[in-house]
């Protein structure tokens, strides 16, 4: 993808580059390897935090890159998405999710005890809301934390948490008010991995192979009260301000998996013949390209319109929230579309494990439904736009 329009800088352009060359080098030679695998090194967190990944938007004294705009976050996504593996993505960058809340609200001793090592690749965040039972109803958790002095006592489950089983550090919605209804009386906490108490368990999904994803199951875990990310009983403000750029982060891979898909099938078309001629040469396949070029180019344009808002404090607001909820719904079914039409352009090759667009195929849903299914995100948007 090129990044020629007004709304980058030579800066945005560089990183870029810089990006591009990590992920050809360092993530696609290995990626059907790792799927595979359902896993890749730990080791890539250190040389990815090298070249400035894990540090977008944190600040200098944590190791982190600060004042950079949303566009650099929707860069990385879209180029790493090159390597066609939402897995990997996924768990290599759960700290964008896991971090942002000890960054915004932990206390500075909590943000200097873990943030360098997070963000320097030798410890990995994850971040832990969604329960057996309550899906994308964060306000009907059940996981409690009974204080006990300086400690919480925290019993209950979290599942299909990215980063699950090798996370070093989980940020965790608990409920500290068992009086309290629904977002009131909910707290996040920062759990470490090794805390006792706390056991894991795998889960085996369609796609995202190379993430690791797990149940989480904490038996009577002592934590201590110092770990307590924001104030008391006011987690679901924690939670509600992280989902925005999470949304937007699950917008921008989504095209980069599109954009994937789109450059894979219009290759194979150029290249590919049938009854004498090339798979472009018939009508039918150049209206499925000109469809899928026609849903990124929406999608993109939508996109920097977003990123370029979210820097624009007087356009802060239920408006821009309704736009970043519909923007995750088109770009999502923009990789819906690329996705479907790029397996049936490369026909029985798109169907074989291997392929980026085999692999893109089966992630589809699971960008979906991540972060706000499609119905929670229609819901959310009509609401902020006061229907």
């Amino acid at each position: 993808m090129n990044y020629d329009t007004i709304y980058y800088t030579a800066d945005h352009r560089a990183f870029a580059e810089t990006i591009r060359k990590f992920t050809a080098q360092e993530v696609t030679p290995f990626i059907n390897e790792w799927d595979e695998a359902e896993t890749f090194p730990r080791e890539l967190y250190k040389k990815a935090a090298d070249v400035g990944l894990l540090g977008l938007g944190y600040p200098e004294e944590y190791g982190g890159i600060p004042d950079v705009d949303p566009l650099y976050t929707m860069i990385s996504s879209i180029e790493l998405a090159q390597c066609g593996s939402g897995g990997l993505v996924a768990s290599l960058l759960s700290h964008t999710i896991g971090a942002p809340p000890i960054k915004n609200f932990g206390s500075d001793e909590l943000k200097a005890r873990v943030l360098p090592h997070i963000l320097s690749g030798e410890k990995i965040s994850a971040l832990a809301i969604t329960e057996p039972g309550g899906g994308s109803d964060v306000a009907s958790l059940k996981t409690k934390a009974v204080r006990d002095g300086d400690y919480y006592i925290v019993s209950g489950e979290k599942t299909f948490i990215t980063s699950g089983i090798r996370a070093d550090y989980y940020s965790v919605a608990v409920r500290t008010d068992p009086d309290a209804k629904g977002a009131a009386g909910v707290s996040m906490l920062l759990i470490e991995g090794d805390t006792p108490g706390l056991t894991k368990t795998p889960l085996k999904k369609m796609g995202w192979w190379a993430s690791d994803t797990a149940q989480l199951h904490f038996d009577e875990c002592r934590v201590p009260v110092a770990n307590l990310i924001g104030p008391e009983n006011k987690g679901f403000m924690v939670i509600m301000q992280n989902f925005n750029m999470e949304r937007f982060w699950l917008a921008a891979s989504s095209f980069g998996y599109a954009l994937a898909c789109y450059e894979d099938a219009l290759s194979w078309a150029k290249d590919r013949k049938t009854f004498g001629k090339r798979l472009v040469d018939h009508q039918v396949v150049r209206h499925k390209l000109v469809d899928m070029a026609t849903q990124l180019h929406a999608t993109r344009t939508m996109m920097e319109e977003v990123a370029w808002k979210m820097t624009q404090p007087q356009l802060q607001g239920g408006e821009l929230i309704a736009q970043i909820c519909m923007l995750k719904n088109l770009a999502t079914r923009t990789m819906q579309l690329c996705a479907d039409n790029a397996v049936q352009t490369l026909g029985g090759m798109g169907y074989m494990r291997g392929t980026r667009v085999e692999r893109i195929y089966r992630e589809v849903k699971v960008q979906m439904i991540g972060g706000g299914a499609e119905e929670i995100m229609k819901d959310l948007a009509s609401r902020q736009m006061g229907y």
